[in-house]
């Protein structure tokens, strides 16, 4: 082979590559959390912070990581066995759970209306008992300290990085309708039962799309 033809091989294996890099760029989401990225990412716990939302002042829970929470009690009595799966249904906006061919949970929750909730199969990477969300801008900026019961997922090219979650919701109640920056909004009592319920590596199926 000659040098030529060496250096014009080298140059289509180089553009192909990073045809391939560019693709899975422009494929991964933004960050769900954009002020607040890496930092959502951790336990945080600030229980004398306010929160934001939709330009209005919140008030987050109080935290207390030292206060054991009753787990049988919250779980209730389910017997069931086999694989544990959350499916969540963008287009009626619900969330269901099951292990097995057993209902543990059916309940409403809020997708992403100012940034999308991404579709596929993914699991959850990582628990936190809360933490701090923030984003947006202009109308749509939010600061949400204590943001409960956060479960990430990862998976159908979206990293661990980008901080999509399942978690509790304490500022608003409109569930059934689009009210998130690209998590799944769900009500509190339910994240934590879900929280409980649910370990590391559980599976959870994203499908559908999004009412308008």
């Amino acid at each position: 082979m000659t040098v030529k033809r060496i250096g014009w091989l080298a140059l289509v294996i180089t553009l192909a590559l990073g045809g391939v890099i560019t693709f899975g760029l422009m494929r991964q989401p933004p960050c769900a959390n954009s002020l607040s990225c890496e930092e959502s990412l951790t336990l945080r716990i600030e229980n004398d912070q306010m929160g934001i939302f939709n330009g209005r002042e919140v008030t987050p829970p109080k935290i207390d990581l030292a206060a054991t929470e009753p787990v049988d009690k919250i779980l209730g009595e389910f017997d069931a066995s086999g694989e544990k799966h959350i499916y969540v249904d963008l287009s009626n906006q619900t969330l269901t759970a099951y292990q097995g061919d057993t209902l543990f949970l059916k309940t409403l929750v809020s997708t992403g209306k100012w940034n999308k909730t991404p579709t596929g199969e993914f699991t959850i990477w990582t628990k936190f008992r809360a933490t701090k969300m923030s984003g947006g801008s202009g109308n749509d900026y939010y600061y949400l300290p204590n943001v409960p019961y956060v479960m990430f997922f990862s998976g159908s090219g979206v990293s661990a990085a980008t901080g999509f979650s399942l978690h509790g919701t304490y500022w608003h109640n409109n569930f059934g309708h689009p009210m998130s920056h690209g998590c799944v909004n769900m009500r509190t009592a339910d994240a934590q039962k879900l929280f409980y319920w649910a370990g590391i590596n559980e599976k959870i199926t994203i499908y559908g799309q999004t009412p308008l």
